[in-house]
């Protein structure tokens, strides 16, 4: 059987090498020996074990929701296997037409603000029969993400390599940032401008939640604006400050 180093694994599976320490780090991918010098050696099985691992993160599944997946995979049939990923493929379908009702609630709000907001403007300042006043108040939508299972691991799984644009991302949602206070619960709740893209936003946010589960996010938008809710576990409580920054001195 061939055998890999773990740079050659790296090449081989899409996963970097900081990705696949931190695989072994949490018992879902072992190499199959090490060197006397204790370099990882991984083989055959490690590259499908990776592979299987690969589709399941396309599909959206949590490390917890793979690492179920893997042991039922390590059974050697396809059938339990097969029949637990259409269950979680298929919760998942039922989430995303959820999100996509909240958001299409949202769209139909806004296609009939700026409908009225394109009608002629009054002559003379803002007041109560200008569109800007008078238009139907919105009614508050919250799209919320939260951890997939009650105890996620407190971990990253971005690659090194994309974690400076993350926060590139995010420094740039953040410049929109008009104050932040800290929530009942010991969350981050940061108001938002005007000027900042929705999509960008929710796209940013989904994308931190899969690599970073234990983060809860709830994006709420109303007559009032847009504002970011951001919690994390006790134990990560610090992370969300590093995340968004601190609380808005008052």
């Amino acid at each position: 059987m061939s055998t890999y180093t773990i740079g050659e694994v790296a090449q081989r599976s899409g996963f970097s090498a900081s990705a696949l320490r931190f695989y072994e780090d949490i018992g879902l991918v072992a190499p199959a020996t090490r060197t006397d010098a204790g370099y990882r050696i991984y083989d055959e099985h490690t590259l499908a074990r990776l592979g299987f691992i690969a589709r399941a993160k396309q599909l959206g599944c949590s490390l917890d929701e793979i690492t179920d997946l893997v042991e039922i995979w390590d059974g050697q049939r396809c059938g339990p296997v097969q029949q637990r990923f259409h269950r979680l493929v298929t919760d998942k379908i039922a989430d995303t037409y959820r999100q996509i009702d909240e958001l299409t609630a949202l769209t139909a709000q806004l296609q009939d603000a700026a409908a009225q907001l394109a009608e002629p403007a009054v002559d003379g300042p803002c007041g109560p029969g200008c569109a800007c006043l008078s238009a139907a108040p919105l009614e508050p939508v919250r799209i919320e993400l939260r951890p997939k299972s009650i105890d996620p691991p407190i971990a990253c799984t971005l690659d090194s390599g994309a974690i400076p644009d993350r926060l590139a991302d995010w420094r740039a949602v953040l410049d929109h940032a008009t104050s932040r206070t800290t929530t009942a619960d010991g969350g981050m709740r940061i108001e938002l401008d005007g000027d900042l893209d929705i999509a960008e936003l929710t796209g940013l946010v989904a994308a931190e939640q899969h690599c970073c589960a234990f983060y809860t996010f709830a994006i709420i938008i109303s007559a009032t604006g847009v504002a970011l809710e951001v919690r994390a576990p006790d134990a990560a409580a610090d992370l969300v400050d590093r995340l968004t920054g601190p609380a808005t001195p008052r």
